[in-house]
């Protein structure tokens, strides 16, 4: 600073001065030399501009767009896995079809099963990351949720780790996926025991957060002003050094040895709560535990009623209906149509869009059902049914794809709950969704023009808008 203030022209720079109560901030400071009419230098004049908030938001950017990159690749990756998985699933259930119970290749495709579903959790966790994960929300209160919850979680943790729900009075009604809030608190709970090897304590606590101006400006995030629902999960654990704290959100970055983690179950975390418009920090120092808290933006709606469709029995998946499969993935359609014809469908099969018109028009009798993929080549699902809508409006429609919910919504089909089916899926489920369908479900006008969960499409739609 001296050698410019001494200079001829004096200089600019990016000054970081400390406030009296220790806060840092940055300054972007101009230094001007005033000189006697002799040369001598008498005085300087010192021009700064604060920008610490500015540098901020532009941290945020970067983390956010390099998040959003990854989210990208990992939500393209988990498409292709599931129809591989699919395939592989499908396949292991014809061959458990095919042989006796008694027989080790049994056992043996059991396995694979259990490989496959293990890797569909992978999958998942990688949509719930990049926020393509399909939700099913509802306005319901937090506490409750999180009660259901803890009574696993026991389980997960251990003997050796006291865990102690503390729920705060009054909390603010949410909208959520109590699917997803059981997946953010069973990856914490499961960090938290990793942390804790000889034991500790894991806390889970809720309570009301008011936050106003002078909050959000001293917050080193970007929140918007308003009233959340604070979930926070702290642990005595082992605490995470402050090189790590910046990549703890980032999928496949672990401190754990080499087949003690994936690395996913951060990043879970961190794409459900975005995915969900709130807010997650942690807050760590080694040898000191971990801490973290989450804000999820409270709604003025009251809880609305959770529908529970009936247990369908294998004895009930039977049926004698004509099914057309549209299905572009030559492996999986050819199972799909195994399945079904084994359980006394009709079936038929199209490649695409424009093979399933082709087979419509020249089949005799009428299709009650047609399950089609969502994203195709030539023709979309939801191109294909418009088309068949007029020529046949009573037949039912069952969309299925391995792409996310924004996908769905791209391509105009809106009943993603009562009409859809999220690949991988086995062909149990695809059976069970058969006949759901085809006994409640609607035809092709109402798969397209309406909703049955008017909540499920505005979370979808605001999904995309986020996105």
């Amino acid at each position: 600073m001296w050698e410019t203030i001494r200079g001829i022209d004096g200089g600019r720079d990016i000054v970081v001065k400390r406030k009296k109560n220790g806060e840092v901030y940055y300054v972007d400071e101009s230094v001007s030399p005033i000189r006697s009419a002799a040369g001598r230098l008498t005085h300087y004049v010192c021009n700064g501009r604060d920008f610490t908030a500015r540098l901020r938001v532009e941290a945020e950017l970067v983390q956010s767009q390099k998040m959003d990159a990854i989210g990208r690749l990992a939500g393209g990756i988990a498409h292709d896995f599931n129809n591989l998985l699919t395939i592989i699933t499908s396949y292991s259930e014809l061959a458990l079809d095919s042989v006796s119970a008694e027989s080790v290749a049994q056992t043996r495709i059991h396995e694979i099963l259990s490989a496959a579903h293990r890797a569909a959790d992978l999958t998942r966790q990688l949509l719930a990351f990049s926020r393509r994960q399909p939700q099913a929300l509802r306005v319901a209160e937090l506490n409750p949720v999180i009660s259901k919850v803890v009574k696993t979680l026991n389980r997960l943790i251990g003997e050796d780790i006291e865990l102690v729900f503390a729920p705060g009075d009054g909390i603010g009604r949410i909208r959520l996926d109590p699917v997803q809030i059981e997946q953010i608190l069973m990856n914490l709970a499961a960090n938290s025991r990793d942390a804790m090897p000889q034991g500790g304590r894991c806390t889970i606590a809720t309570t009301n957060v008011q936050l106003d101006e002078e909050y959000v400006d001293r917050k080193r995030a970007i929140i918007p002003i308003g009233r959340y629902a604070v979930l926070t999960i702290t642990d005595t654990g082992s605490g995470i050094p402050p090189e790590h704290l910046t990549h703890v959100f980032e999928p496949f970055y672990t401190t754990k040895p080499s087949g003690k983690g994936t690395g996913l179950g951060l990043a879970t975390v961190y794409g459900i709560v975005k995915q969900n418009h709130g807010f997650v920090w942690v807050y760590s120092e080694p040898g000191m535990g971990t801490a973290f808290k989450i804000y999820l933006p409270c709604v003025a709606e009251r809880p609305g009623a959770v529908e529970v469709p009936e247990s369908i029995s294998d004895l009930m998946l039977r049926g004698s209906e004509t099914v057309l499969l549209v299905e572009d993935e030559d492996a999986l359609r050819k199972a799909e149509a195994e399945f079904l014809g084994l359980r006394g469908y009709t079936v038929l099969e199209a490649r695409n869009g424009l093979e399933a018109l082709s087979v419509t028009k020249n089949h005799g009798t009428a299709i009650q059902l047609v399950v089609t993929d969502v994203v195709m080549p030539q023709m979309s699902g939801g191109e294909l049914a418009r088309a068949l809508e007029r020529p046949f409006p009573e037949t039912k429609v069952l969309f299925v794809s391995g792409y996310p919910g924004q996908t769905i919504v791209d391509h105009k089909v809106v009943d993603v709950e009562s009409n859809f089916l999220q690949k991988p899926f086995t062909l149990k489920q695809l059976a069970k969704k058969v006949r759901l369908v085809l006994d409640q479900g609607h035809d092709l006008s109402d798969a397209l023009t309406k909703t049955t969960n008017t909540a499920y499409r505005t979370s979808i739609a605001a999904t995309a808008a986020s996105e």
